[in-house]
């Protein structure tokens, strides 16, 4: 047997088995048509030919098809499907169950997943922990200054300790009892660090300050185990206590960011670590420590050890970053608040969950950033895993990427094991947020009377500031123009929350014996804020809306009780969002006490000069009178009054220069008219009148008697000394003018010769 096409890539024995001799290509070629005639041993071909067609069927690799490895994530988008057509190829091969676990690794980002940046109280008070709560590393301030030297990482205020620096709190921060009831957080990252002896690394200390070195209590890592120290003060009970509680965790040393919570309500201590409970593995006694007159010495990132013989100094460095370090004395936080304090604002979701139907099982890890799914039909996982979203609740999300990780595991019939599936390895591109510009308007110039500094209510300082924000959105011209011409952009106004106002008293501080700034508590207790009160300013704080912001900054008076030395006082305005991480314009105020002339003039100038452009900071109709009166600049009445005293000048100099004009004028018209009566010839002088003159004269002998009118009421204010003379120069400039027009009986005198005038 033989094939009829040699050239085909095929081969047949003698025992009709055909077999390729070369390599075959589903993308070369699909299929090959193979005519075999079959011969006896004399040659004598077959009867009919038989037809082989070879099908060539692409390499199968099992895995999954259809995915994109870059997804990107719009801010405010909601919940975005990562793979819409994602399925899995298994190549025919017969499934019995498979299970897929997608993770987000956001492990690097922030405090491991991108959560609201807001400051520790407020974020307290939005997950509704109990009041009393105290910030150990707060934002450095001039009220906080003792985190000033620490290194920061982050706008997230994550403190980083190298093993170099520890920071003293000051006294009266934290009480000296804390009770049998406290609660402390914290967020730490923690590893074991190379190179460095196994010691103590102290997180939190609260030592003797002088003489000896007493730890009273203490929390601190150990050989990537966390130990919290309580000793007990002395009383009549004098045994064992429970001092030392012992976690050992793999997470301690894991180099992620972890939140612990230790509740403690003596004897016994519960920590809990991203929202789940561990119980110590250890717990060691100790005697209770004898009370002393020695001091105290609250530390943060190493022990203050003041009994050292040379000097004081800190010991048992820690190593690693810290964040949101807290200490509640007298009460311990619920399982609702601690999972709210830990939850992530991104994580993974699955949209439409009735549709995954009963024979798909699914597991969230806490954070939502692991989620297993598990099943027997690979149809049913497919739509499962098509149904996986990412989303990212926060309003201004912080930009980066964040990796995904497809593994899966896919079991045969009577196999453990029978397909390999490789990883899907992708990524969410969260896009940048459009930053909000948030600004303060309002009155800048303030004048207020003398009463209202003095009264009890004293002076509202900001009763039109308005807060806005707004976004600069790009906008497109056309289909046609997009490619070629620029964008405009165009201001988009957005509403969102803020968590702190400063007010700041500027030229020096305010002095309380005759001065300060008061606002009453039920205005910040019903929008849920808080507030702090000093001679440098004053300060809103707490995560609020805007409106609640602007409510209570309406409501922000001033009082001065010898206002007599007041001559004006400034005030700035300065807004936050996210701790700091957008920030409005810095809006002044200037207030001025109105004095009781400068009223009267103020309200004889409101009446006569005051025009619509001084009136349009006036926003709210109740206050235009107050305004009215308290706004409009003194300084008016003086410009009027110098304006007034220019133009009385002008007007005398104006007039004695006419009176001069007019003299001269009236002298040389005097000449000329005796050359002209003695030289006059009009024999030939023909002259064309104009009919309409007659009615117009009469209308411009009244223009001349006003204009002589007003020519004496100019030359009449002039000085009493130059009388006399003044009124011989207007009687003069009278006639002058008055043989310059030819008056009527001057006229009479001429006669005219009209006989050629054209009638």
């Amino acid at each position: 047997m033989k094939s009829s096409r040699p050239d085909v890539p095929f081969a047949i024995d003698r025992n009709g088995n055909i077999r390729n001799t070369e390599k075959l290509s589903y993308d070369k070629q699909r299929q090959y048509e193979i005519l075999v005639t079959a011969y006896d041993c004399g040659q004598k071909p077959a009867a009919q030919d038989t037809l082989v067609q070879v099908d060539v069927k692409p390499v199968c690799k099992p895995g999954w098809q259809d995915w994109t490895k870059r997804i990107e994530y719009q801010p405010g988008s909601g919940s975005v499907p990562l793979f819409p057509n994602i399925h899995l190829e298994t190549c025919d091969g017969a499934v019995s169950y498979i299970q897929i676990t997608t993770e987000l690794q956001t492990n690097y980002i922030g405090k491991g997943c991108d959560r609201e940046t807001y400051s520790e109280k407020s974020l307290q008070k939005l997950c509704g922990a109990s009041s009393g709560i105290i910030d150990l590393l707060p934002s450095p301030s001039a009220a906080t200054n003792w985190t000033a030297g620490l290194l920061v990482d982050s706008s997230e205020m994550i403190f980083r300790f190298d093993g170099h620096q520890g920071a003293k709190i000051p006294d009266g921060i934290v009480p000296k009892n804390l009770t049998d009831q406290f609660t402390i957080t914290m967020w730490m990252k923690h590893g074991p660090s190379p190179g460095v002896r196994a010691e103590k690394e102290t997180i939190l200390c609260n030592s003797d300050k002088t003489e000896m070195n007493r730890h009273h209590y203490a929390l601190y890592v150990h050989n990537c185990r966390l130990v919290f120290l309580l000793r007990k003060d002395f009383d009549q009970a004098d045994t064992f206590r429970p001092a030392e509680f012992h976690w050992k965790l793999d997470q301690i040393c894991d180099k992620e960011w972890h939140y612990y919570v230790i509740n403690v309500e003596f004897p016994v201590v519960t920590l809990y670590m991203d929202g789940a409970t561990y119980e110590p593995y250890l717990v060691t006694n100790d005697w209770p420590i004898h009370p002393s007159h020695i001091a105290m010495q609250l530390t943060v990132g190493a022990c203050w050890q003041g009994g050292e013989v040379t000097k004081p100094r800190f010991a048992q460095f820690f190593h690693g970053s810290l964040a949101s370090l807290t200490i509640r004395p007298g009460k311990m936080e619920n399982q609702r608040v601690i999972s709210c304090l830990q939850a992530c604002k991104e994580g993974l979701d699955i949209n439409s969950l009735e549709s995954l139907g009963q024979r798909i099982k699914y597991h969230f890890n806490p954070s939502q950033s692991v989620l297993v799914m598990e099943g027997e039909d690979i149809g049913s996982i497919n739509h499962a895993l098509q149904k996986v979203s990412y989303i990212n609740s926060r309003q201004f999300p912080t930009a980066g990427v964040r990796r995904l990780k497809v593994s899966s595991k896919v079991q045969c019939f009577g196999e453990d094991v029978c397909i390999s599936i490789p990883d899907v390895d992708a990524f969410v591109m969260v896009l940048q947020a459009m930053e909000p510009q948030i600004t303060l308007r309002g009155t800048e110039h303030l004048w207020r009377p003398r009463d209202q500094f003095e009264s009890t209510r004293g002076v509202v300082l900001f009763p039109d500031l308005k807060i806005v924000s707004t976004l600069a959105r790009a906008e497109g011209l056309g289909d046609l123009e997009q490619t070629t011409a620029p964008k405009s952009p165009f201001l988009e106004e957005m509403l969102h929350n803020l968590d702190f106002c400063d007010i700041l008293v500027l030229g020096g501080d305010l002095d309380p014996k005759q001065e300060c700034l008061e606002l009453n508590h039920s205005e910040l207790h019903q929008r849920h804020l808080d507030a702090t009160n000093s001679s440098a300013g004053y300060s809103i704080y707490g995560v609020g809306s805007m409106s609640s912001y602007e409510q209570v900054l309406h409501h922000i008076r001033y009082r001065h009780w010898r206002p007599a030395s007041l001559e004006t006082r400034k005030f700035r305005i300065k807004c936050s969002e996210l701790n700091g991480r957008y920030t409005s314009n810095e809006f002044n105020l200037e207030v001025s006490m109105l004095h009781e002339a400068r009223a009267v003039e103020q309200e004889h100038v409101n009446h006569l000069i005051v025009q619509p452009p001084f009136l349009q900071s006036v926003h709210h109709p109740e206050t235009q009178i107050s305004i009215r009166r308290g706004s409009v600049i003194p300084s008016i009445a003086t410009v009027v009054i110098i304006i007034s005293v220019c133009m009385l000048v002008f007007l005398v100099a104006m007039g004695m220069y006419r009176v001069r004009i007019a003299h001269q004028h009236f002298v040389q018209e005097n000449e000329a008219a005796k050359e002209a009566e003695m030289d006059w010839d009009d024999s030939a002088l023909t002259i064309t009148i104009n009919p309409m003159e007659k009615h117009q004269e009469p209308v411009r002998g009244e223009e001349e008697t006003e204009d002589e009118e007003e020519e004496e009421e100019d030359l009449s204010s002039s000085s009493s000394s130059d009388s006399y003379d003044s009124e011989e120069e207007v009687e003069k400039a009278r006639l002058g003018r008055g043989r310059g027009r030819q008056s009527p009986a001057r006229q009479a005198q001429l006669e005219w010769d009209d006989s050629t005038l054209p009638y």
